[in-house]
């Protein structure tokens, strides 16, 4: 069966409720949006929507197979994610204001470092994999992974910048340095949150 429009609607309403909702993806992008401003975070969100793309078709085309066949991969990939995820919380809560000595050495996530986050990114690989084994048919299979892949970049990117978008809106009420620093101490701990599910996944 070829990838059906019908089949394609329903893809985009998962790629859209997957890349809406809260997650470590989109919890950082809110924090930056607030501390650093839209236009700045846009490579951070298109590091988020494009490196998730080139994910999908590594999925798609073996990689998913060489996870299955060596768990162990996956299991370091997740606590590597972990890690690096309590770093950002970390980097997130001491965050400060733009004129204030704490941001000399502050800046947005890159588009490479974003791009690069999505392979430990525990949520990403759930979204990834779900994509290839749910909405991929076998017949045309490689001309479907493209296709999925691309409409996934597609949906992703305007919900990614939205949180973006509403971080840098939400400044305005955040010039108190109390402010701030309460919103980047909540950020932290959601993002530190999202590991939950991991955690729980992996029986610790």
């Amino acid at each position: 069966m070829h990838l059906t429009i019908e089949l394609l609607y329903s893809f985009a309403i998962f790629a859209f409720v997957s890349s809406i909702t809260p997650g470590p993806n989109n919890t950082m992008l809110l924090a930056s949006g607030v501390n650093f401003g839209f236009f700045q975070t846009i490579p951070h969100a298109l590091g988020v929507s494009l490196g998730f793309m080139a994910m999908v078709l590594a999925v798609g085309l073996g990689l998913g197979a060489v996870l299955e066949a060596f768990p162990s991969i996956y299991s370091f990939l997740r606590y590597a994610g972990a890690a690096y995820l309590i770093y950002l919380a970390w980097k997130i809560a001491t965050s400060g204001p733009l004129e204030s000595g704490s941001h000399v050495n502050s800046r947005p996530l890159s588009f490479l470092g974003a791009a690069a986050f999505q392979w430990i990114n525990p949520k990403s690989w759930v979204m990834a994999i779900g994509a290839i084994t749910t909405y991929t048919p076998s017949e045309g299979y490689i001309y479907n992974v493209v296709v999925v892949a691309a409409c996934f970049a597609v949906v992703n990117i305007p919900c990614v910048l939205s949180w973006a978008g509403f971080g840098s809106a939400l400044r305005r009420f955040l010039t108190k340095r109390s402010y701030l620093h309460a919103f980047n101490i909540t950020m932290a701990i959601l993002l530190i949150m999202s590991l939950y599910p991991l955690l729980e996944s992996s029986g610790v």
